[in-house]
């Protein structure tokens, strides 16, 4: 693996301190940080009756955790919060390794470096690959298990040339990974085993050979991810088997659905940016049978899979852009064909093929002294695709440094006020009355949880600190139709903020600022409750929840609250999530 690579997917990790999806922390790192400090916001999946997440991913950053406590640098936050980040930036680095060993096998060394440029700048490697999500590491297994398969396995070739067991057996261990982390992943690797499978059908023992193989991976699999989750529940326990079925139950669709079409016309486009007229055009020359036979059956192999993956992909109801981030690798193969094939080298090796044979390169003067050109544009100069298409390439940095850095910014900056809070480490420890209770009037999981804030104090009374939830129909045969009637409490509140603050809020507002006695549904109920709270000292909310028509602003100056702090850009977000991020704070008698 590549150090500058490894370097540069650090730092993309580490300079992220924006927002994309909740799963980054509540799927990773909150499970770890209670795993290690005893505490964490743990959401449904892991609560509900058959809990539907293993604590296979999430594990990777225990020890992280654990070293930070032992040596007691958990006090430092920016330690707390930058080491798993490191964690992730060095596993993101396996898919800039995967590529270049693909380009490598496939397609030859002239593509290479154009194949690890492509993934190197790619817009949605920026914004989701350095990230503490489960389709990222399972990008990175899948872009190594590519790298060892053998795409050009065909029945017309001798087995000797497409079968090398030792390669294989890399195969199967990085896609066996890949399934534990993203047991959807296994979609994939049935449709490349199969293929592989019916290429060896005329050679008995290889095939025997091949299946024993990939039984005893997916045996040891099975059963690994079955002890570490009955280790982790206390109970016998198969995430896997429980994820099938919740997804195949409504609630997946609780979560938002979209069209048959939407990988096609929006997520591909996405993931691929300025790149997909390259991918495109690799892709045309591919079905125009313009490569030497071998190269033309892995690539026709390697589109047979996106096609197969996305096809399968699209039946589901509910779709995200990360969820086929595993094939962006392929893809980027694909591209690269097409740079290099349209590289200003190609070119005027055709347009002297046309006119002259082949052109002969000028020899240098005898005297002549060398150029000494910039290091950069002499990179660039050398790079094997035109600076056209490289400048288009390029267009994708600047809005890749704005989203990783700047973009909805404001959720992640906002808990550094609360740390910045004078909180003792525990209440047991100091004879002052503790009285920063903190709630969040934002739709769920707006921040991160306790990995960022890491403040005991705050859950050693349930109710210290709060925030709406959002907990899907569970145990329901609800139909779509009932899901588009069915509210959780986020629903409820932004539903008339004002009569959920009237309804479920005390008349006045109590100085010493107890918990709240039922501030959010338990993980793992649903439906509208009963919620009660108690005023807390500090409100979180973003900006939108304020419009003057909403009342909202009204109601909480008429109790003695103020507006203390305000980041983030008021077009920034979506829906309710928009206007930056408010911090309110009672301020009582001065508020008058």
């Amino acid at each position: 693996m590549n150090v500058a690579t490894i370097l540069v997917r650090v730092l993309i990790a580490l300079l992220t301190r924006t927002v994309f999806q909740p799963d980054e922390y509540f799927q990773a790192l909150e499970p770890a940080h209670r795993a290690v400090f005893g505490y964490g916001d743990l959401t449904w999946e892991w609560c509900a009756e058959n809990p539907i997440r293993s604590i296979i991913y999430p594990a990777l950053n225990i020890p992280v955790y654990w070293v930070l406590k032992v040596t007691g640098l958990h006090r430092f936050d920016a330690l707390l919060i930058a080491a798993p980040k490191l964690l992730h930036g060095v596993l993101a680095a396996g898919t800039d390794a995967g590529i270049a060993e693909l380009a490598l096998r496939v397609l030859g060394r002239d593509y290479v470096e154009t194949a690890v440029f492509l993934s190197l700048t790619s817009f949605f490697n920026a914004l989701a690959l350095s990230r503490s999500l489960s389709n990222s590491l399972e990008t990175s297994l899948s872009a190594l298990a590519f790298a060892y398969y053998p795409w050009d396995a065909s029945s017309n070739l001798s087995p000797h040339v497409m079968y090398n067991p030792d390669r294989l057996r890399h195969t199967i261990l990085f896609s066996a990974l890949a399934c534990m982390v993203r047991p959807t992943n296994a979609i994939l690797w049935v449709f490349l085993y199969g293929k592989l499978l019916r290429s060896l059908r005329r050679y008995t023992s290889l095939t025997y050979a091949f299946i024993r193989n990939l039984l005893t991976a997916g045996v040891a699999s099975i059963a690994t991810l079955f002890s570490i989750d009955t280790l982790y529940y206390n109970r016998p326990i198969s995430t896997p088997l429980n994820f099938i079925l919740t997804n195949f139950s409504s609630v997946s669709l609780f979560y938002g659905s979209n069209p048959w079409h939407y990988y096609i016309t929006q997520a591909l486009p996405i993931l691929c940016t300025t790149a997909l007229p390259f991918v495109l055009h690799g892709v045309y020359t591919t079905l125009k049978r313009s490569n030497t036979p071998r190269r033309h059956i892995a690539l026709e192999n390697m589109l047979s899979a996106v096609v197969w993956f996305v096809g399968i992909y699209s039946f589901a109801g509910h779709k995200e852009w990360r969820f086929i981030h595993p094939i962006l690798p392929l893809l980027y193969i694909f591209a690269a064909k097409s740079l290099v094939e349209l590289g200003p080298s190609n070119q005027k090796q055709a347009r002297g093929h046309k006119t002259k044979g082949k052109p002969t390169p000028r020899k240098p003067a005898p005297n002549a002294k060398p150029l000494q050109p910039n290091l950069l544009l002499a990179s660039i100069s050398s790079f094997p695709i035109q600076r056209s298409h490289l400048a288009l390439l390029l267009l994708t940095l600047p809005i890749s440094l704005y989203i990783v850095l700047f973009y909805c910014s404001a959720p992640i900056t906002v808990l550094s006020y609360i740390r910045s809070l004078p909180l003792p480490p525990s209440a047991s420890k100091t004879t002052t009355p503790f009285t920063d209770t903190i709630g969040f009037l934002m739709p769920c999981h707006s921040t991160p949880g306790q990995a960022y804030i890491h403040r005991p104090v705050l859950v050693e009374v349930p109710g210290r600190i709060w925030a709406l939830g959002c907990e899907p129909p569970l145990g329901s045969s609800s139909t779509p139709s009932d899901l588009s009637s069915y509210r959780d409490q986020t629903n409820v509140f932004f539903s008339d903020p004002t009569s959920y603050l009237q309804n479920h809020f005390p008349a006045r507002v109590d100085a010493a600022f107890p918990p709240s006695p039922f501030p959010r549904s338990r993980p793992g109920q649903a439906g509208v409750q009963d919620w009660k709270h108690e005023w807390p000292k500090h409100l979180i909310m973003f900006g939108e929840l304020l419009r003057e028509e909403r009342g909202v602003s009204g109601v909480l100056e008429e109790k003695g609250y103020r507006e203390v702090w305000k980041r983030g850009r008021e077009w920034e977000g979506e829906d309710e999530r928009r206007g930056g991020v408010r911090v309110w704070k009672w301020v009582g008698d001065e508020a008058q």
